[in-house]
């Protein structure tokens, strides 16, 4: 009788240990942060940004967007993810309760170092910020708020279509811009093949832009895409021979993470 009752004791220690983990594992699944709003009541002051989308209607994003304060928007590595955001109404009564939504990261809110972190420098390091579009603000906030507390978490992206590639430059200097990222929404390398070379690795230029410096003009290309949740996709001719620079082409490939 007491071997039972200590293994049932372990038993519950044991349960009791899963019950504890598991409720702190889903309670470090949400971050916090904050978040303000810029672009106008209908977005449209959020067209263009950092991360090189220009017009994001166009890009496949629309105006659930976000600039990203400088530790989260790393360098236009974070270009391209989502993130679902909730006001914190455990700190604000500011507060659109049971409302979340989710954006796309294409833009950064730059720092301001001549104001404090907690003065009005919200987008400095090491705080995670979001400068939302109006629109999507609205959507977990009340407007007269300004700023709110918010918990986020980064999500899958849905897009509608196969990725996209804008190829710019000139002569020997290739700048792709690559966009409609489903999945990850993030890029972690790229590479460029034509039809008489093998693969060119490409940089990151700034944000959503990879360039080569190679002769590629007149050729096919083809790119190998690494998204940052790990996964590579080979999409071969892309672009005819016959692209030039400033077309956009439109692949029947997409990323599942």
């Amino acid at each position: 009788m007491g071997s039972t009752a200590a293994m049932l004791l372990r038993s519950v220690a044991v349960l009791a240990l899963l019950t504890t983990s598991a409720t702190t594992a889903a309670a470090q699944y949400w971050n916090s942060g904050t978040a303000t709003f810029y672009g106008g009541r209908d977005g449209s002051g959020t067209m263009g940004g950092a991360c090189g989308y220009d017009n994001l209607y166009n890009q496949g994003y629309g105006v659930l967007n976000a600039a990203l304060s400088q530790v989260l928007f790393n360098d236009g590595a974070s270009c391209g993810q989502c993130y679902n955001i909730k006001c914190d109404t455990g700190k604000s009564g500011w507060c659109k309760p049971g409302y979340s939504v989710t954006v796309t990261a294409t833009n950064l809110c730059p720092p301001n170092y001549a104001i404090t972190t907690n003065g009005g420098g919200w987008c400095n390091p090491p705080r995670p910020h979001f400068d939302m579009s109006q629109p999507a603000w609205e959507q977990i906030g009340i407007y007269r708020a300004g700023i709110i507390p918010v918990l986020y978490q980064r999500v899958p992206c849905t897009r509608q279509g196969g990725v996209r590639f804008t190829i710019s430059g000139f002569n020997y200097f290739q700048l792709v811009l690559i966009t409609n990222v489903a999945g990850s929404g993030s890029i972690r390398s790229m590479s460029v093949k034509g039809a008489s070379t093998g693969w060119i690795a490409m940089t990151r230029n700034w944000g959503a832009l990879w360039q080569c410096s190679s002769a590629l003009v007149g050729e096919p290309l083809s790119f190998a895409v690494t998204s940052t949740g790990g996964q590579t996709l080979y999409m071969n001719n892309i672009a005819p021979a016959w692209w030039t620079f400033g077309m956009t082409f439109a692949s029947n490939n997409q990323f599942a993470y």
